[in-house]
Formats: structure tokens, sequence, C-alpha cells
């Protein structure tokens, strides 16, 4: 059986994206960087039976004292940060990257009269935009070979471009389409130019162009029973795709930055930073802060502000998701403790809504989601909490005991239209998903309508002969509590239907914003404090509440969407498919003309006329 370490995250917490990790010594050491498509996959084959590991591996695991990892948004981005960490920490468990080869860039040299695409081991040509590292030249070179037949960039060298000019005569790649020989005048050197700067464009992912044209091909090709030269045309859109991951974890070598992403709920908000200097990521960290009540955005911000900068002193460029209200204050506040370190320069606050820190502070931003979700996770398993938590519940409403299991009931809808809800459990604290239930409503006028019908139909169940069906098992056991998603009038509901069954069972409500617990008909609220464990544990389960019915009444809207489609002549499950996958939803093909919706495949002139006179009676 496998050893759990100390130190070992739980399964569930690890998150299952592409990600960087890194394992830590009990000095906090960096140990070991690693990259994964799945850090989840990846991360539990360290910690599976000792004897079944490679002997490197298993002393790298005995030697750690830690582990951490930063989520990112492709594969291809986990591999450049992790060749910049390795660069940085030279972590002794690793091999790969830390001897002193370079790995290749494309190189376009756009501060030149003539531009050149290139690759090139280092960087430093002033001027020219570098994209990359890319871990294998060879396919990087045919890849580039590709790409030129679509931007025929000149990728000489100084001395055969001089040669080519001196002669008039162009070179092979001139003359079989892979440059535009501006060194002979076919090109003149403006129309080159402009040509480089689509190609960079391509290169940095903003022009999809050429992969749609190949992929064109290969359909064509297919069509055409040419199975080996659709393959051909497959592997080389293969091939671009991995040169065209945009480039977010490597920046510009002049971008010394902070970069603060938030992610809150209610009560607790998450962030996380990351350190820039010189065009590197130097460090990635997420901390916990208690959200004020007077949250706002701007609120959050001077949290993050106070707290972010423990470890070392701002950077002259600080990104932030939204700007503090005091920022000149700020910034002269930030500017004196980059001072009081020996910096030199003044701190400038600002938000990025485009370019390179835009796409940094969008990983860092999901980076603070996971902060955020771990925390969640770790305080609603710490078994100390659950208690504490179910005591303050039995304290603060007067119950006779702890409500060891609680059901929290949501209603959903769309402006009034198609209501549902939704019944989530929880027992010792704990989800038990299991017994969640879904509800579907009928001739409710409101909200308060609605909780009482699906609180009767739920105690309904409670009070039926026992069933050993499965669907009837989460019915079987009484509530110690019940909560409503909402505030007196939905509890008053909820109340009323337990008194109309001569059932006692405790019930309150949880309302938003100030977070009230209700009971029912007082004339004031219970106020529990911010920080408490029974808040936590109520929120909880209202938010999840929430989810549950919010994503049930969503299915269902769909299922309605799709059967109002359906009730045309000539249209079936395929056609309504393709129309809704084209226009998104049955609102924009009302909108749509008779013209818009023959471009939906398969949709021809006749059909379109009846989708278009049907959807215009509705």
């Amino acid at each position: 059986m496998a050893k759990r370490h100390s130190w070992q995250p739980d399964t569930g917490d690890i998150p299952s994206s592409p990600g960087v990790y890194r394992f830590l010594d009990p000095r906090g050491r960096v140990i070991y960087v690693g990259k994964a498509k799945n850090l989840r996959s990846r991360l539990t084959s360290y910690f599976q039976r000792p004897d079944a590991l490679h002997e490197r591996t298993r002393r790298m695991v005995e030697s750690a004292n830690g582990v951490d990892w930063t989520l990112v948004p492709t594969e291809r981005q986990a591999l450049q940060l992790e060749y910049s960490w390795i660069k940085q920490f030279q972590p002794e468990f690793n091999v790969r990257f830390r001897d002193d080869k370079s790995y290749p860039y494309v190189v376009v040299t756009l501060a030149e009269e003539i531009p050149r695409v290139f690759l090139a081991r280092r960087k430093g040509i002033k001027g020219a935009r570098y994209f990359g590292p890319f871990p294998q030249a060879h396919a990087l070179r045919d890849t580039l070979s590709t790409i030129l037949k679509a931007f025929p960039v000149r990728s000489c060298s100084a001395t055969i471009y001089a040669k080519a000019k001196r002669d008039n005569r162009a070179c092979l790649l001139g003359d079989i389409g892979k440059c535009s020989a501006p060194c002979v005048g076919r090109v003149t050197p403006e129309a080159h130019k402009s040509l480089a700067i689509s190609l960079s464009s391509f290169l940095a992912g903003h022009d999809d162009q050429v992969g749609q044209d190949l992929h064109e091909s290969m359909i064509q090709a297919a069509a055409d029973l040419e199975f080996e030269r659709a393959a051909r045309i497959r592997d080389r859109i293969d091939a671009i795709q991995q040169i065209l991951v945009k480039n977010t974890m490597v920046v510009s070598d002049d971008i010394d930055a902070d970069i603060f992403g938030l992610a809150h709920d209610s009560l607790v908000a998450a962030a996380h930073v990351f350190r820039v200097r010189g065009g590197r990521i130097l460090s990635a960290k997420g901390f916990v802060v208690e959200t004020p009540e007077d949250e706002t955005a701007s609120s959050l911000v001077e949290l993050l502000l106070r707290d972010g900068f423990d470890d070392g002193p701002p950077a002259r460029i600080v990104v932030v998701p939204e700007l503090p209200g005091a920022l000149q204050a700020w910034e002269e506040q930030l500017t004196a403790l980059r001072r009081e370190a020996g910096e030199s320069g003044g701190v400038k606050l600002k938000t990025a809504r485009r370019g390179e820190l835009a796409q940094l502070e969008q990983t860092v931003t999901l980076n603070a989601a996971q902060t955020l979700q771990g925390y969640l996770s770790a305080r609603t398993s710490d078994p100390s909490a659950r208690s504490r938590a179910l005591a303050e519940i039995q304290n603060a409403l007067d119950l006779p005991e702890a409500p060891l299991r609680l059901e929290c009931f949501d209603v959903s809808h769309l402006g009034g239209d198609n209501p549902v809800a939704s019944m989530v459990v929880f027992e010792d604290g704990l989800a038990r998903r299991e017994h969640y239930r879904r509800f579907a409503i009928t001739d409710a006028r409101d909200d308060t309508e609605a909780i009482y019908q699906v609180v009767s139909r739920r105690l309904q169940r409670l009070l039926a002969p026992a069933d050993d069906s499965e669907s009837s098992r989460g019915f079987s056991y009484p509530p110690g509590l019940i909560v409503v998603d909402g505030g007196l009038p939905q509890v008053n509901a909820a109340q009323r239907a337990l008194d109309e069954l001569g059932v006692s069972i405790p019930v309150c409500g949880l309302a938003k914003k100030l977070e009230e617990v209700w009971r029912a008909h007082d004339d004031f609220p219970v106020i529990l404090p911010r920080n408490s464990e029974a808040l936590f544990l109520l929120q909880r389960a209202r938010d999840e509440a929430h989810r549950v019915a919010i994503r049930y009444q969503r299915s269902t809207r769909k299922r309605t969407l799709r059967s109002e489609l359906l009730d045309i002549p000539g249209l079936g499950t395929v056609s309504v498919a393709k129309i809704l996958k084209h226009f998104g939803s049955v609102a924009k093909v009302k909108q749509a003309s008779i013209d818009e919706i023959t471009h939906v495949p398969g949709v021809g002139a006749v059909v379109a006329e009846k989708i278009h006179t049907f959807l215009q009676q509705r």
C-alpha cells in the first residue's frame, strides 16, 4: 500500500488542468519542476508505492516536504514556464533543461528595412520579435517551412541577400515561392515589411486564415479519396498548431511587473500574483484574505496591495483587476516601499485590457480561482471546523441538537418562466450528492409559492411509507434543519408547509448580500460573525443549492428551445442541433433573415423560409 506523506495534497484538491508543479524540500528550496497536461493525473503518479517508482523519482519524493502548482491555459505554455523555472531554480532532480543547451526561438527582425525570419537559440537582437522557446528544432523547421508558403518572408542571411541583390537573381526559395524576393524587386520593401508584420501576427495567434485554408484542403482531399494527401495536410495543421499557441509565459525582456488576479465569494477572497522580472515569471504566489462587509472590487484590490508585498518590494508596474479609489496615495505608498528596499523609480498602478500583460492577468486570475477553491475545500474537509460549525448553528438558532443532516432548497427561473428547484444535502458538514434532488415546478406565482410547493413535496415523501428504491432513499431521512435561499417571506412559506403537514423541523433562511439568517415569523434576523464556521457552512449549502438549481434550469431551458424548433415541419434533431450551434440561441434565429438561415449547413431556401415564417408567428 502506498505511504501517505504528511504534506501530500488530497487528490480532489489537485486540478485536472494544464500547469507546472514544483516539489520543495524542508527549507522551501525547489528540488524538482515539471509540467503536465493534467496535474491531477501527473501528481498522483508520484504517490504510489515507493517500489513502483524510478529510483531517482523515489529519492525526490522522499526528499520533498511540499508541492505547489501554477495553472496555465495550455500544455505549450506549461512547457514555457517549466523551461523558465528550471533555468532559474536549477533543481537538483531535474535533468532536462538544466544544462547550458538553449532551445530554439522563431525570430522576426521587424526593426530591419528588409525583415528576416529565422531560428535562433539566444535572444538579444534589438527590435526583433521572439516566439518560443520550442523543444524540438527539427519540427520547428518543418513548421516554419510550411508557414513560409503563406507568408514568403525573407529567411536568408545578410551575405546571401547581398549576393542575390548584386547578381539580380533570386535564390531557390524565391523560385519555389517561399520568399517574395525583395532582393530582386519582386515586392517593395514596404510590402515585404507588411508581410513580415502579418507573419508576426500569425505566430502570435492573431490570424488563423492559413489554418482554415489547410483545413479546407484536408476536407477536400478526403472527399476526393486522396487519403494520404489528407493525412499529410493533417500533420501540417498539427505542426502549425504547436507554434500558434500564444506565448503568455515569456513576455518582452523589458517588462518588470507584479500582476495580481482575484477571485472571491461572499465571505472570503483569494489572490494570486506573478512576479515578472526581465520578461520572466520569477515567482507565483497565492494567498487568502477575508472580505470586508462593504465589499467592492476597489476595496478588495486595496487588500491585495496591503498584503501582497510581504516577500519583496513592488515592481515599477503593478497590474490589478481594478484601480483603487485613492490611486495616488497607493502609488506613493508603494513607491516608498520600493525605495526602502533600495530600488529606484516610482510605482505605477494600472489595469491591463490588452496585450501581454492582459494575457498574463487571465492566467493569474485562473490561479486565484484555484487558490480559492483549494482554501474552501481544505476548510470544508476539516473535521474540527465542521464540528464547530454545527455547534454554532445549534446555539445561534436555539436548536435542541446539532443539525447533523441539513437540507437546503433554492428556486431558479428565467424571468419568471420555467421555474425549477433544487434540494442539496449536507451530513456532518459534508455534501451528500447522492441525496440531491431536483424539482420541476408548475403554477407558482412567485418564489415564496415555489418554496412552499417544493418543501411540501419533500415532506410528503418523508411521510410516505418506506421504499427501498434508490430514488426514494434520499427522502427517507428527516433533516435536522431546513435552509432556504432567501429572507423572511421564503422562510415563512417553508414554515407554512411544515405546519400544514404537522411536521416539526427547524427552518431558517440565508439572505444574500448581508448574509442574514432568518427564522420564521421573527422581526429581526440572526447575525452570525462573518468569520464563523456556522456562516461558512450555511453559505456553502446555499451556494451549492443555487448551483444545482441553475444547472437544472439551464438544461430544461435548452430542451424547451430545442423543442420549439422541433415543432417546425421538416426539421429533425440533427438540423436543429446545427441551427442552434450556428446561431447560439432560438432568439438569434428569430432575428435572422431567410438568407442568413440558409448559411446553416444542410438548410436550403425552402426550409429556411419555413423556419423564418414559423418563428415570426410565435
